[in-house]
């Protein structure tokens, strides 16, 4: 087999066409087609129905803010999950991240986001590399990588708060500026959600990685350099969530180990499964993650809409990621689940 038979399909034929159909009407094809932007439709029309005050009252100004960092750790953790992978420890990235922008903000002035992203994104690569060459589980490697890190922004926050002293003004256009009523940080992760959209469709890189999220054995046998596409999607992960602890500084102006964004592990790989992505790999669509995200920054208001107390949020995570998973796992191609 070719690169051009893995990363080119030849066109369908007619039979194809319709059997392609037919799997688009099944219900996990159903989800990844049209079920992120129907289930925020259903539950903002929920919301505006219990909540009337939401829609008239900047809800939606909010609804972004809330939004934007799971959107960008969702991202990150679609693509490793288009490999088949998973990666626990980005929102701890964030909090690191986010930590070291703000001490690195007086000092470094604006070259402290920049530093910022470039160490984030070696962590993710690191990450990457063990995962790939040494053969080692992405939830173990991960679940370990988490607890160095968390241990990292304690050392680095001498476990306290870290605020943000000078420069800030840099970060003030992120929720300072609005387009369309919604805050220019939302809008970054939308274009954030593009330009991997347009990587997975139209790179060779990016088809590579579902390639192997698909079939691991066949894009390794096709030639692909499945090891270092590993490596890429890993640092993509450290990447944005490096963006989304920037985020957090230019929103709270401080970063602790329990304060905002040390909660994005859960939202973030539920907004990119209920944006459409197969926990089981090969199948993701960015631009979906984008309502992924606003669904999840729903919850808590549609759960407190309903009556749900804050203490049961998590419960409603739970029972989202499971539908979701149900909704886009593909069997036939697992064969077994386990």
């Amino acid at each position: 087999m070719t690169h051009n038979a893995v990363l080119r399909p030849e066109p369908l034929s007619a039979s194809s066409s319709g059997k392609q159909k037919r799997a688009n009407l099944r219900p996990a094809g159903l989800w990844q087609t049209v079920g992120p932007v129907a289930v925020f439709i259903a539950l903002f029309a929920l919301v505006a129905v219990l909540t009337p005050t939401f829609v008239t009252g900047g809800g939606l100004g909010i609804l972004a803010v809330q939004a934007a960092p799971i959107l960008l750790v969702a991202l990150g953790q679609a693509m490793v999950l288009n490999l088949g992978s998973i990666d626990l420890s980005n929102a701890a990235t964030v909090v690191l991240s986010a930590m070291i922008l703000a001490q690195a903000l007086e000092p470094l002035g604006p070259a402290a986001p920049l530093l910022t992203l470039v160490v984030v994104t070696l962590i993710g690569a690191v990450n990457g590399f063990l995962i790939a060459f040494g053969q080692i589980p992405s939830f173990a490697l991960t679940l370990g990588t988490l607890g160095i890190v968390q241990a990292a922004s304690l050392e680095v926050s001498h476990a306290t708060t870290v605020y943000a002293t000078a420069n800030t003004d840099l970060l003030a256009p992120l929720f300072g500026t609005a387009i369309a009523g919604l805050p220019l940080a939302f809008w970054v992760g939308v274009v954030c959600a593009a330009v991997l959209w347009a990587v997975l469709r139209f790179t060779r890189s990016g088809q590579g990685m579902t390639a192997v999220g698909l079939n691991e054995s066949g894009a390794l046998f096709s030639g692909l350099r499945t090891r270092w596409l590993k490596v890429a999607a890993f640092a993509l992960s450290g990447l944005l969530s490096g963006l989304a602890g920037v985020l957090v500084i230019a929103q709270a102006g401080a970063a602790s180990s329990f304060g905002l964004g040390s909660d994005l592990l859960l939202p973030g790989i539920t907004a990119a499964i209920v944006g459409g992505t197969a926990i089981t790999g090969g199948v993701t669509n960015p631009i979906n993650i984008v309502f992924g995200s606003l669904t999840v920054g729903l919850v808590p208001i549609g759960a407190t809409a309903v009556g749900i107390s804050p203490q049961a949020q998590s419960l409603v995570y739970g029972l989202v990621i499971i539908v979701a998973v149900a909704l886009t796992m593909g069997r036939k191609r697992q064969g077994v689940v386990k």
